[in-house]
């Protein structure tokens, strides 16, 4: 698997490891995790660590934007984490698909300490 729970997740904060090619299969872990905090609290807010991250499959393309079509509302915040300028982009461009609010950190104890502020 490529993506992966943090085990700092709790309650309505969910925390995961993106690593190497992101797969369909990957969307299997997220969803369900993500689902069931949404059903329980209403809204989530996520941290996402693409440090290691390479790059999404084609094939993973539909359940990336179906992902986003279904929980955009539903997630408050998102933290990207990374160590790439073009990772800095992103959250700039995931916003308004992906959550209401979305901040970069180059530290995944700061991206933590912002989304439980």
């Amino acid at each position: 698997m490529t993506i992966t729970q943090s085990d700092r997740s709790t309650g309505d904060t969910l925390g995961f490891v993106v690593s190497g090619d992101v797969t369909k299969a990957d969307y299997d872990v997220l969803t369900p995790a993500v689902e069931a905090a949404v059903e329980e609290h209403g809204t989530v807010k996520l941290m996402l660590d693409l440090s290691d991250f390479r790059w999404e499959r084609v094939g993973a393309w539909g359940a990336d934007l179906r992902f986003g079509h279904e929980f955009h509302e539903k997630v408050a915040r998102v933290a990207i984490v990374g160590r790439a300028k073009w990772e800095e982009h992103l959250v700039h461009l995931a916003a308004p698909f992906y959550a209401q609010e979305a901040a970069y950190f180059d530290d995944q104890n700061a991206a933590w300490a912002w989304l439980r502020s």
